[in-house]
């Protein structure tokens, strides 16, 4: 069943929203990288490659349903920030975002009676789930932290044993 104009549009749009966030976070493990930080760099790293995996994943959905493709500009990411901590919250902030535009997504697809589309997003609003929860969670120790640099470090070093794993 090939998409509907309607339903094609949104998603090169989200494909575009995943690609930003993949560059997002790029400039997220940049910074972070400045500051030292290199286990915060790693896992944002690590989150980038998955939002590019996102936006492919999305990518080949189109092309799959007799869709085409086409590419937006891609924003500049905002490229300082005041502290690890401001990272993470606008890591959440941002995850945040983009689960209120699958959901809207989700619910573009359910209006136009397009089930495939709806069954692909569910994929993705279970991993939003997912991703919401890690930002909440290293906040949340970030804030224990506080300044006890030794802390940080023991964060740092727990974060960069991340492992990119295959999703969606």
């Amino acid at each position: 069943m090939a998409l509907n104009q309607t339903i094609q549009e949104a998603l090169n749009r989200h494909i575009n929203e995943e690609f930003y966030a993949s560059y997002l976070y790029l400039s997220m493990s940049a910074y972070c990288d400045s500051e030292d930080l290199p286990g915060f760099a790693h896992w944002l790293r690590i989150q980038s490659q998955e939002e590019y995996a996102h936006a492919m994943n999305l990518f080949d959905f189109v092309q799959d349903r007799q869709g085409r493709v086409t590419l937006l500009p891609i924003e500049q990411p905002t490229v300082e920030f005041g502290s690890v901590l401001d990272v993470m919250e606008a890591t959440l902030a941002h995850e945040q975002e983009v689960s209120r535009l699958i959901n809207r997504l989700y619910e573009l697809a359910s209006q136009q009676s397009d089930y495939p589309t709806q069954v692909h997003l569910q994929a993705f609003i279970t991993e939003q789930i997912e991703e919401e929860k890690t930002a909440a969670d290293i906040i949340a120790k970030l804030r224990m932290i506080g300044e006890d640099f030794s802390s940080l470090l023991l964060l740092d070093n727990e974060l960069a044993t991340r492992q990119l794993t295959p999703g969606l």
